[in-house]
């Protein structure tokens, strides 16, 4: 069972204003802290607490409130090139209808027919005249959120072989070697080392003549 509405949460708004003749308006601008998981976890989000801007439009319909409106705010992450922290200004347009209860000729909610019960799970109700946002801001937030943030577009990254941030260096690399001349340098240094040695050996040996 999903829990009520609560008219002092700052994302639940009060469509008793606006009223029900088809074509009422209503626009509202509010700026309000973000709650909890407003983002992709591990990768980048909206702070729980941080300002979120929202512009909205209410408008009355025959099947309910139509609400458009853009959120605006501030996210926080890492760049996955330098994995320096980043913010990144986010701003996601969205729309979505709140449909009024089914009612009886009393005005009283009916109870929801069997067949319907599995489409009304994906539709949003007013309740009371209450609409929430919360849900609707975190998909559009989320979708407006980038899978891969970067500090910024030409972001060199991190050394392949040391680590160090190229964008502090731009010029720093290392010198390729061949793996091939490598292999052959070792071998030739390994067959100088033995020939240095014999030499030694070979040199000690007329030394001892000598001294005969």
């Amino acid at each position: 069972m999903n829990a009520r509405l609560d008219h002092r949460n700052p994302l639940v708004f009060d469509t008793h204003e606006l009223g029900r003749r088809p074509g009422a308006l209503q626009r509202l601008s509010r700026s309000v802290a973000a709650p909890k998981d407003f983002g992709i976890e591990g990768v980048v989000g909206v702070p729980e607490g941080a300002p979120m801007e929202l512009e909205l439009r209410l408008e009355s319909v025959m099947e309910g409130v139509l609400v458009t409106g853009t959120v605006r705010a501030t996210a926080e992450g890492e760049c996955v090139r330098c994995l320096e922290p980043l913010h990144q200004e986010v701003a996601a347009d969205f729309q979505e209808m709140f449909s009024y209860p089914d009612a009886d000729d009393r005005g009283r909610p009916k109870a929801e027919p069997v067949d319907d019960a599995e489409d009304d799970e994906d539709r949003l109700f007013l309740e009371d005249g209450l609409l929430g946002l919360e849900p609707v801001l975190r998909d559009a937030v989320v979708l407006a959120l980038p899978m891969q943030p970067v500090c910024r577009e030409d972001c060199a990254g991190l050394c392949p072989e040391c680590g160090i941030n190229l964008n502090d260096d731009p010029d720093h690399h290392h010198d390729a070697v061949d793996i091939r001349w490598a292999a052959l340098q070792g071998l030739a240094g390994s067959l100088g080392t033995g020939e240095k040695d014999n030499m030694s050996g070979a040199e000690a040996g007329v030394d001892e003549k000598q001294e005969k």
